[in-house]
């Protein structure tokens, strides 16, 4: 969607956009005010000054960050509608090679976030049950039937993203616009039978309330604060899924639904100050609460439902995130799927899989959400933080707005630094979960980055056209045997006239490949669904061809089938002789053999590399064996396929020292 072009409402996009981009935010409500309570000692130890100025920090965190920060300033820095802190990179990566450092740290901080929003939204939800008397002697004293049934939820959200997130959000939309409505009207409800809570608009209340000797946790309350604004981060991410205007024409409306329910979980709180059958109840939710009995296990039910509604704004969020890594080099190539027309909406089954195990391995390890509260939190401050960074050079360096660049780095930095150092009073409670994922995270970018540039450092680019005569002459050198008819190299084409030594020293140096024809292919992924087509150039032969093809996202990749249909094309307009074969149970035909050749790089030598450099080399290699090879990505498997080894460094570019034969004096 272009961003300049305004879009009209249309209560379908809407819906899809509530089902998609505000699940994690909108769960919120479930735990924000429960976990404010824990911190002050419970319901019995607060007054009514404490619950305003909490609902004023909640308000103006809200206010703040996701309204002013992510939907007015951050969405506006989108790179062809696209969001999150990879897009808004690759816009500023020109500005200071520096600026990838924040880039990685916020990216995997995000991706380690996704890990732990499906593990605490659903077992929030699940213990809502415990609010019914039924249900809580059914969950009995342990936490093990918690654990099962929100491992079951987590595995169904898993299972269904093949589906694609338009189809989930057609499904979704409707149960979170009636979740929305549900916070609003039970909000309400209680916000009418006492009104004072309103005063929480002001935001004095919020600042005295962090003064006030009342507030047991003094600043340390902004941990437990900034839970209210975890799905802003997810919020700009899952821009490309929904489009801009479709989140401007439902931000407002998700916005008051929250604050109203925050509300009128105030005024119960402070209505009930003083009820000493409530002083006994482990794990006090007012969320569920504040409801009439009767309404309970409907709420419960609902509130299952967007917590896994909120696993879906982190999971597709994480879709976009990793494939704009993986053009920006910073994680490796894996296979995309698009299961819709929109090129926004993506499925990782790699990704898929990973988030799966992390979540379920989280909530085996945790148990209750109240532990995994913890460590919720304190990655999205990393990444908001440097969202933030990056926004003020994009406002600097390329909007050329020199003011607003230091106001939203001065006014935002210092909010969610202060949110960051609250936040890690959780780290000995569960944020060392966090941090660990981070930073395993981060490992794995910064191995990928520095792997590439140590290739691109010593990879060497040849002219291709400097080769063409070596490459005619074995294409008409009958004394070597013919390996195919067709010999195949897939390259990344960045210059036409260039190509990757690799590849012609396996042709002509590395057990010398005689071919009738030589094709070096690549693939160009175009924003256009269906579009199919290719660019050719022969050097002036009819044995040596360079084809890039343009395919749309939604066009399957197998190169084979593509270039069957090139070689009969070619064939038909007199640019390639007819490749008789002879033999086949279809019968005579002019296309021959095809043999494809895939160069693995391997280091083999340390004669230009540091004991660093080698390593870094070496766990890039492995981590491209794990994510799977080109084979599956462009269907070859069924294919015939030639591997090769080829070390990076062929040579140091010294002499070496001259070995003698015994018994022969050495020459002086």
């Amino acid at each position: 969607m272009d961003k300049k072009q305004r879009q009209g409402f249309r209560f379908g996009l809407f819906l899809v956009t509530i089902g998609i981009v505000y699940g994690d935010i909108g769960t919120s409500p479930m735990y924000v005010m429960k976990s404010i309570l824990e911190g002050n000692g419970g319901i019995g130890q607060v007054d009514q000054s404490f619950i305003i100025g909490s609902l004023s920090l909640v308000i103006w965190t809200i206010t703040l960050l996701t309204t002013i920060k992510y939907v007015l300033i951050a969405m506006k820095a989108d790179n062809h509608g696209e969001g999150g802190i990879f897009s808004l990179y690759s816009l500023v990566k020109d500005c200071g090679k520096w600026l990838i450092f924040p880039a990685m740290l916020g990216g995997a901080a995000l991706l380690a976030d996704g890990v732990l929003t499906p593990a605490v939204t659903v077992t929030t939800a699940v213990e809502g049950l415990r609010s019914i008397e039924l249900m809580d002697r059914f969950l009995g004293a342990g936490q093990w039937k918690v654990v099962i049934i929100t491992l079951v939820i987590i595995s169904a959200l898993f299972s269904v993203q093949h589906a694609g997130t338009s189809k989930i959000g057609k499904a979704f939309g409707p149960v979170m616009l009636l979740w929305f409505l549900f916070l609003g009207i039970t909000g309400l409800s209680n916000i009418v039978s006492l009104p004072v809570v309103l005063k929480a608009f002001n935001p004095l209340y919020a600042v005295q309330v962090l003064l006030s000797p009342n507030n047991k946790l003094g600043f340390m309350i902004l941990g437990s604060v900034f839970l209210a604004t975890t799905g802003a981060e997810a919020l700009y991410s899952d821009m490309g899924h929904v489009g801009e205007w479709n989140i401007y024409y439902s931000w407002p409306f998700v916005k008051l639904c929250l604050i109203l329910n925050y509300l009128g979980q105030g005024a119960w709180i402070i209505q009930n100050q003083a009820n000493g059958a409530l002083l006994s109840v482990e794990d006090l939710n007012p969320f569920f609460l504040m409801l009439p009995e009767v309404l309970r296990p409907f709420a419960v039910i609902l509130g299952a439902a967007a917590a896994v509604i909120a696993s879906q704004a982190l999971i597709t969020g994480s879709y976009t995130l990793v494939s704009e890594a993986i053009l920006l080099d910073l994680l490796p190539h894996l296979e995309i799927r698009y299961p819709s027309d929109t090129k926004g909406q993506l499925y990782i089954g790699a990704v898929n899989a990973v988030l799966w195990i992390g979540c379920s391995l989280v909530v085996l390890y945790f148990r209750s959400g109240a532990r995994m509260e913890a460590a919720y939190g304190l990655a999205i401050t990393v990444t908001m933080l440097m969202t933030t960074l990056l926004i003020s050079v994009y406002l600097r360096k390329i909007r050329n707005r020199k003011l607003l660049s230091f106001v939203v780095l001065l006014v935002f930095g210092l909010i969610e630094a202060v949110f960051f150092i609250s936040s890690m009073g959780k780290f000995m409670h569960g944020g060392y979960v966090t941090v660990i994922l981070t930073l395993l995270l981060l490992f794995l970018m910064t191995i990928w980055y520095r792997g590439t540039q140590l290739e691109r450092k010593y990879s060497t680019e040849l002219k291709l056209r400097d080769y063409i005569p070596s490459l005619v002459a074995l294409h008409n050198d009958e004394s070597i045997p013919l390996l195919a008819n067709n010999l195949v190299y897939l390259d990344r084409a960045s210059d036409p006239e260039l190509m990757d030594r690799d590849i012609l020293y396996s042709i002509l140096d590395k057990d010398t490949k005689r071919a009738q024809a030589y094709w070096f292919v690549s693939v160009n992924v175009l924003n256009d669904p269906y579009t199919m087509n290719y660019e050719l150039n022969t050097y002036g032969t009819d044995c040596v061809f360079r084809i890039r093809l343009n395919l749309g996202f939604k066009r399957s990749q197998r190169i084979n089938r593509y270039l069957r249909q090139i070689v009969q094309d070619l064939q038909a307009r007199g640019e390639l002789p007819d490749q008789e074969k002879k033999y086949s149970i279809y019968g005579k035909s002019t296309v021959g053999t095809f043999k494809f050749c895939f160069i693995n790089k391997s280091v083999s030598t340390k004669t230009e590399l540091s004991d660093l450099d080698e390593f870094i080399l070496n766990a890039k290699y492995s981590i491209r064996r794990i994510a799977g090879s080109k084979v599956k990505w462009y269907g070859l498997d069924t294919s015939s396929l030639i591997t090769e080894s080829v070390p990076l460094v062929l040579s140091s570019g010294k002499p070496h020292q001259r070995i003698q034969r015994a018994g022969e004096e050495t020459e002086q």
